[in-house]
């Protein structure tokens, strides 16, 4: 039995060789057509299709690069994207009929193209790249694909059936699901590491970090986002900051070892997807300075600080804050082999009906253009990440960047191109994080709306809300991922929560989009905890 990462692994190759050489069934539909690998059944959520007159089948390029492992990098500005895996470098720009394959120009049958939201490639490519055998059964309409393990333990005869085993009863299904990840949150030691004012040390740390992995990858997910910079402190050797208080139980002490270092190592060793994880503007979960560390930044900028909600944040409306946060990120980009960059819904504060949020000094200071306070937000934060996303792709064009805001950008009250939603707060109005403006510039590679609510929620339900971010994402060329609210299960007041079934129905509602890239549950406790029988119903979902 093969493992989760080799099926993974051989089945997303497998289904790109569909296609390589297969003349004979061009007039049919390509999801017409069945894929087995080493007599298990590929199904794929995004089907392929044929280009007109030119008898070549297309399938998303990202998505392939993504569940094989290698690294994918989209550069918007060029309209370029380029995988990497082992030894092997190809190069596609939209439109252009070549491709070059590590610095070589290879013609293409057909070029590669933009289709809702993914970059399509052509097949017959991609398996002159590869080392599958492919087999064509014109009866079944069915492509056998054997790899060399396969080969060596039986033969296939011309129809491409296995002579030694057959095709009798069942087949597994092996299905390629796009990214599949979990947050491991750091902040209060929620995910990971342990309290260690409870006795943790470097290596139990170390060995509670990869045994997480060995359980999150056991239930099929291939990506991890991890909190790196919860509160303005870092998980790694910073100039910029000091170490993280959730480390060892006091902000600035050393922990004795890189763990960044460390958690992106072991989670690369597994073929799995490392993503950093920033919170920007947050700098303490509490609300006195003076218990931060001595050379902690805030201490040494008071007028970027202002305390809300009893904790202490930067102001986003400070251009010098807003330079700083972005420097102690590039910190990672710049000096670590991270395959992401990814910041979470917190911009403006939440709570500010309660509490206004106390920037009038810097609204007076610093806006020169706008009429009203919640554009010149707005403003402050677009910058912000227009910049960080220019930043990133100078230094390192592969890494991906994304945010995962709040799952309603407005009701539809509010704007009638919203969603048709009455949630308490909107990204846009409360937060004020424009993601359609980012969306729409292309500032990021992708987006993570944190979808929390179940199918059938009278305020903002899982459905409505999944089709109108489809919708808003489409022929962006920003991916769509969808933020799962797993840590719902562990909650007794949710009453709509009562078993993992509804996260399940979720996954199936989305596999009707091709366009959506994946899935993203918070948190990893509670899948590692499996609640409610959470990670064995994972398991049973991505190996079906």
């Amino acid at each position: 039995m093969m493992t989760i990462w080799r099926r993974l692994l051989s089945g997303t190759m497998a289904a790109l060789l569909f296609g390589a050489g297969l003349a004979a069934p061009a007039q049919a539909a390509a999801n017409d057509i069945s894929i087995y690998l080493d007599q298990e059944r590929l199904v794929t959520d995004v089907a392929p299709y044929l280009v007109p007159g030119k008898n070549v089948t297309m399938l998303p390029f990202r998505a392939v690069g993504e569940a094989v492992g290698a690294t994918v990098g989209w550069n918007k500005s060029k309209q370029e994207v380029e995988f990497r895996k082992d030894d092997t470098v190809i190069q596609l720009k939209i439109g252009s009929d070549t491709a070059l394959v590590n610095g070589e120009k290879v013609a293409l049958d057909a070029g590669a193209q933009m289709r809702d939201s993914r970059t399509m490639v052509p097949l017959r490519f991609v398996g002159e790249n590869t080392g599958l055998t492919v087999k064509w059964d014109q009866q079944d309409r069915r492509v056998n694909l054997l790899t060399s393990e396969a080969g060596s333990q039986g033969n296939t005869g011309s129809n491409g059936h296995t002579g030694s085993q057959g095709n009798a009863g069942a087949e597994a299904e092996v299905h390629t699901e796009g990214l599949r990840g979990t947050w491991i949150s750091t902040v209060y030691n929620i995910d990971w590491p342990a309290d260690p004012r409870k006795g943790a040390n470097p290596e139990q740390q170390k060995k509670q970090y990869s045994g997480m992995l060995d359980k999150l990858q056991g239930m099929g997910l291939n990506a991890v986002f991890v909190q790196v910079r919860p509160t303005s402190d870092a998980f790694f050797p910073s100039k910029l900051l000091p170490w993280s208080e959730w480390l060892t139980g006091k902000q600035g002490q050393d922990p004795g070892y890189d763990p960044l270092a460390y958690m992106i190592e072991e989670t690369h060793r597994r073929g799995m997807e490392f993503h950093a994880w920033f919170n920007p503007f947050r700098i303490s979960v509490q609300g006195d300075i003076a218990k931060l560390a001595a050379d902690h930044p805030a201490k040494q900028h008071p007028d970027w600080v202002v305390k809300h909600g009893g904790k202490l944040m930067y102001d986003p409306g400070v251009p010098e804050a807003r330079q700083f946060i972005i420097d102690t990120i590039m910190e990672v980009v710049n000096g670590y082999d991270i395959d992401g960059v990814h910041l979470d819904d917190y911009f403006y504060p939440y709570g500010q009906a309660a509490e206004p949020f106390r920037d009038d000094a810097s609204y007076k200071v610093y806006n020169k253009v706008f009429s009203n306070k919640g554009d010149w937000r707005r403003n402050n934060v677009n910058q912000f990440i227009q910049q960080l996303n220019g930043e990133i792709k100078a230094s390192k064009a592969d890494i991906r960047f994304g945010v995962s805001p709040f799952g309603v950008w407005r009701n539809s009250t509010l704007d009638p191109t919203g969603s048709l939603t009455q949630a308490g707060y909107n990204s846009y109005d409360d937060l004020y994080a424009d993601v359609r403006t980012w969306i729409k510039n292309g500032w990021i590679d992708y987006i993570a709306p944190q979808v929390y609510w179940h199918i059938g929620h009278k305020a903002a339900s899982y459905d409505t809300l999944v089709d109108w971010w489809v919708k808003e994402t489409a022929g962006t060329g920003v991916d769509l991922y969808i933020g799962h609210a797993a840590y719902k299960l562990a909650d007794a007041k949710e009453k709509d929560w009562s078993s993992a079934d509804v996260l399940i129905r979720q996954l199936d509602y989305n596999k009707q989009y091709d366009s959506l890239a994946g899935s993203i549950f918070f948190s990893a406790k509670d899948l590692l905890n499996n609640t409610k029988d959470v990670a064995a119903r994972l398991k049973q979902y991505y190996e079906q």
